[in-house]
């Protein structure tokens, strides 16, 4: 974890860095801030320096705890063992990125799609969450 921190609080420094030859540059080419790039190379410094005081506090909390990531003499296996369970036959992933995608088109052109959608939606979270109830992998 420690590698992450600094990781992060580099990445920090290096949006500063362009922030400030942002401003310069644009102060030596306009004549003025411009102000659309300045703000977002700022709250990207933000984000950074926020993620990196994050971690950091987390490591600190931790006592300085080494991850198995973070060691040279490690095996895969001493990470996490459970990784959660997933389903690579389950096609309701798909039903429900369908779902948002439709909406976001019926959003653009037809807006009589959305209740479709919405109903989508519904289907594939209803399905998703009962997939192990029904068929060949219920339980």
């Amino acid at each position: 974890m420690k590698s992450q921190v600094g990781l992060w609080w580099l990445l920090a420094g290096f949006f500063f860095a362009c922030f400030a030859t942002y401003v310069v540059w644009s102060l030596i080419e306009k004549g003025e801030v411009e102000w659309i790039g300045t703000v977002g190379l700022l709250f990207s410094t933000f984000m950074a320096a926020m993620i990196a005081f994050f971690v950091q506090r987390i490591h600190r909390s931790q006592h300085g705890v080494e991850l198995p990531e973070d060691r040279l003499d490690v095996d895969i296996d001493d990470g996490e063992s459970e990784q959660g369970e997933f389903s690579p036959w389950s096609w309701w992933p798909l039903v429900l990125a369908a779902a948002p995608a439709l909406g976001m088109i019926s959003l653009a052109t037809a807006h009589f799609l959305i209740p479709v959608a919405a109903g989508l939606l519904i289907v594939g979270l209803v399905g998703w969450v009962y997939e192990y109830y029904r068929g060949n992998f219920a339980r």
